[in-house]
Parts: C-alpha cells; sequence; structure tokens
C-alpha cells in the first residue's frame, strides 16, 4: 500500500504538461481566428473564379487546394474552378509519339494533340471530382458536402491563322453562358470548367485555361480572379543573377501593371512575367477589381491570399478613378487643405507649407476624381532601422471606407522597401486605430536619438511601433 501510494504521488503532476500547451495553443488560435473574421465577413456571397494550372495537379497539390476551396466555400464564396492541363496533354502527346507544338503563346491543336486535350481532361474532371468527394475524418473535408458541376457553359469560336501559322482546333472563348453558372452557383454548388469550348456547330476547341478563366470573371463580373501559378507573383524590380529572394509586388495598381506589361515582350511560357499579368489586366480593364497570381508551391496560398491582411502574391487592383500613389509637387496644396481642420483642433501637429513642399516626396496619398482623401508621410531613420509615419489623415468624407488602412499598407511596403524593420506614430487621439492594426505602444525613451531630441514633452504624444518583419 505504501508502495502505490509512493508511486501515485510522483507521477501524479503528469497531466500539467497537456493542460500547459492547451493554454499556449488558446493563446494563439484565438488571436489568430478573430483576425480572420472580418475577411470572411467580407466575402460571404462574393463570386471568385480560380483559375488551377495544370501543372500545380501534376506537382500532387489537388487535394490540397480542393480542401482550400472546399473550405472558402463554406465560408459563402461561390467558386467556379477552371483547371489547365498543359503537362498532362503534353504527357499524352509523349505516350503517342507526337511532339506538341506551340506559337504565339497557344497550342496549335491537330487531330491528335486533340484527342489528348480530350484525355486528359477527362481524367483531370475524375480526379477533381474526386477529391472534393473525400470526407475522411480528421481532415478539412470532413463532414463537408460539395457538389461540383461541370457543363456546357463556354461556346467558342477557332483561333484561325495568324501569322501564317493555322492552330487548327485551338479556340477562343466567343460567349459564357452567364446565366447557367449563376443559377448552379445559387444553388449551392461548385461550377467545375475544362478548357474546352463549342461551336454551335457542335465542333470541340482546345482552350487555355488563363484565358476561360478571364472571360468568365469578366462575364460574371466576378469579384476576384485568382490564379494558382509556377510564379510567386510580380516582382517588384528586374531579377538579378545573386538576388533570388526578390521581393514581388503585393499590390499592383492597374495603371502600374499596364505600364509593366507594354515594358515586356509577348510572352511565350507560363513563367513569363506577361504570361499572367496580361490576363490580370484585362480582367480589371473590364470591371473585375481584383486579380491575384499566387505560387501553388507554398501550401495554402489560396488562404494566405484571401484570409491574410498582407496576403502572399501579387494583386493587380482597378482603382478607376482612386489613386493611391506617392505625392508630388502638385499635390502641396491639395494635403494642406486636408490636414488642416486636423491641424486646428490638435489631432496633428501644424506643418507650414513649406515643411509639405520640402517633404512632398515623402508622403503617400489617395486622389479620387482630382481630390485628395487620405494621405501620410514616411520619415526615415535607417540607421536605427525604423521610420516615422507621420500626418496620417482621411477626410471625414470617406472615413470608414478603408483608406486609413490602404495608406497604412503602402506606407508599410515603402518601408520595406528601404530596409526598415519597424515603423512609429506619435499620437494624442488614434492610439486605438493603430493598436488594432499591429502597433504596440512603447516608452518616449525607445525613440531614435534624433527623433527623440524633437520630441514635444508638453504634448505627450504616445509611441506606437510596429514591426515589419
Amino acid at each position: 500500500m505504501g508502495v502505490y501510494l509512493t508511486l501515485r504521488r510522483t507521477f501524479s503532476p503528469a497531466p500539467t504538461a497537456p493542460r500547459a500547451m492547451s493554454a499556449v495553443f488558446n493563446f494563439t488560435f484565438v488571436p489568430w481566428f478573430r483576425s480572420v473574421a472580418p475577411y470572411i465577413h467580407m466575402h460571404r456571397g462574393k463570386t471568385f473564379v480560380v483559375g488551377v494550372a495544370g501543372e500545380a495537379i501534376a506537382a500532387g497539390k489537388l487535394h490540397t487546394i480542393a480542401q482550400d476551396l472546399a473550405l472558402i466555400q463554406s465560408m459563402g464564396v461561390k467558386v467556379v474552378l477552371v483547371h489547365g492541363f498543359r503537362p498532362q496533354v503534353n504527357e499524352q502527346l509523349r505516350a503517342k509519339g507526337h511532339t506538341a507544338r506551340y506559337s504565339h503563346g497557344m497550342r496549335i491543336t491537330d487531330e491528335v494533340s486533340l484527342d489528348c486535350a480530350q484525355e486528359a481532361a477527362g481524367q483531370l474532371r475524375y480526379e477533381i471530382e474526386a477529391a472534393f468527394s473525400q470526407g475522411l475524418p480528421n481532415t478539412p473535408m470532413a463532414g463537408s458536402t460539395v457538389r461540383v458541376i461541370s457543363g456546357n457553359f463556354i461556346t467558342a469560336r477557332p483561333v484561325g491563322i495568324l501569322d501564317g501559322v493555322d492552330f487548327q482546333h485551338s479556340g477562343l472563348v466567343r460567349k459564357v453562358d452567364v446565366g447557367g453558372i449563376t443559377r448552379t452557383l445559387e444553388h449551392g454548388a461548385m461550377v467545375l470548367l475544362s478548357p474546352f469550348g463549342f461551336s454551335p456547330t457542335g465542333e470541340a476547341f482546345n482552350l487555355t485555361m488563363e484565358e476561360v478563366a478571364t472571360s468568365v470573371a469578366i462575364a460574371l463580373q466576378a469579384d476576384k480572379l485568382v490564379f494558382l501559378t509556377e510564379i510567386p507573383g510580380i516582382r517588384i524590380k528586374p531579377m538579378e543573377p545573386e538576388a533570388e529572394d526578390n521581393p514581388i509586388d503585393l499590390e499592383l495598381p492597374l495603371a502600374a501593371a499596364e505600364r509593366i506589361l507594354a515594358q515586356l515582350p509577348s510572352p511565350q511560357q507560363p513563367t513569363d512575367t506577361a504570361f499572367y499579368l496580361q490576363h490580370c489586366v484585362k480582367a480589371c480593364k473590364a470591371g473585375v477589381e481584383r486579380s491575384h497570381i499566387l505560387p501553388f508551391a507554398v501550401d495554402g496560398s489560396l488562404l494566405l491570399e484571401i484570409y491574410v491582411h498582407d496576403g502572399i502574391g501579387t494583386m493587380v487592383i482597378d482603382e478607376k478613378l482612386e489613386e493611391l500613389r506617392e505625392a508630388s509637387a502638385d499635390d502641396v496644396g491639395g494635403i494642406l487643405q486636408l490636414i488642416e481642420p486636423f491641424e486646428n483642433d490638435g489631432t496633428l501637429v501644424k506643418r507650414s507649407r513649406t515643411e509639405i513642399e520640402r517633404d512632398v516626396a515623402n508622403y503617400t496619398i489617395i486622389e479620387h476624381d482630382g481630390v485628395i482623401f487620405a494621405c501620410a508621410a514616411l520619415y526615415p531613420y535607417p540607421e536605427a532601422r525604423t521610420g516615422e509615419m507621420a500626418a496620417l489623415t482621411v477626410s471625414p468624407q470617406s472615413q470608414g471606407q478603408g483608406d486609413g488602412e490602404k495608406v497604412l499598407k503602402r506606407v508599410e511596403q515603402r518601408a520595406r522597401g528601404m530596409g526598415l524593420e519597424s515603423i512609429f506614430v506619435l499620437t494624442t487621439r488614434t492610439m486605438h486605430w493603430f493598436l488594432k492594426r499591429g502597433f504596440v505602444q512603447v516608452d518616449p525613451d525607445w525613440l531614435p536619438e534624433a527623433r527623440k531630441r524633437k520630441y514635444n514633452w508638453d504634448r505627450r504624444s504616445q509611441v506606437l511601433v510596429k514591426k515589419l518583419v
């Protein structure tokens, strides 16, 4: 009996370890889930067209992509999935001793290629439907019911002869059955489209996944067009051989994307910068507000792009009359007019016209139809690897519409581009707005020495810092 009691006392503390691990999990999970919730609300009821490159399926990513799409659909998003099949068709051609031929970035589809494309499409549709039918316990698909419906939603026409090249059975989208797709989505099903279209005479045409996805997104006026691709996104600067980790541009205004396209050669391969970008630009110009280029190599890239603030790939934005950009000398008057009421009521420190003219290159602004509605300045302190965001202002006419978020995000991007590791703000009235966006309060002694010398102790501004790395 005594031995038994001794042993029981010796091992009784063991259960405390799982409780400690549970507390850590709760501590990290709850804030994370709360941070995701606004994006769940934002996207509910929206329509996303997702184009998945055949290379992603060939790389074994189908099951995780299906799980993520099922999860996205379960949170109220209407999904149209368009699959590619470039490597699968090429594999079929090799098995038949036939050579794949391309021109103008498109496949030349002869009779043999058409047969291979039909075989590959049939096999892929079977695999995709099977992936959405899985429901094993302890997987993201457990308990899910995803209805996948395909159909002859695309009417096509032949490419014809371009520059003397006969594309034979290669086609282009002539018409999208918007009513049929919309009714299917409204019944809670996911629409699955293969890159095939049919003429009114019943002739089949081999299309490209990129063109089908873009045409469908435009016809539906989808909220997002997303490409899961071989490339990580669009790089800010030309790739340098010694800098393989060059960052990508997380956001590209439509005008900037068009300028990039104009400087690039006509794309021939999916890895060419312009290959997917041209379709994103086309979609945005035709009314699709957001187009994304994401790497399928990153696990969960769809979820990271849609439900995390900074995302992971490149997003092309149709800003229409609204432009988010760096300020120029012509904007000084508009900036003064915007910030003056906030200087008068003490929210902002007063700045002279001379000071703003001197520092105008530091400012980021949002301009809508010739009027500046928001601004902020970034003053770097390179020696301390930090920078001050000052004069963040949003017009009362547009407050609550996310303009402050847009300017903050652009300032963060500028700071990262300068190699800064953090940004800080000094505020007397808007502390909680910054706390909600990842800033933490620090003592004024934290400030870089050059900024500490200019700190107004009478104003007693609170100092808040946000890490960027």
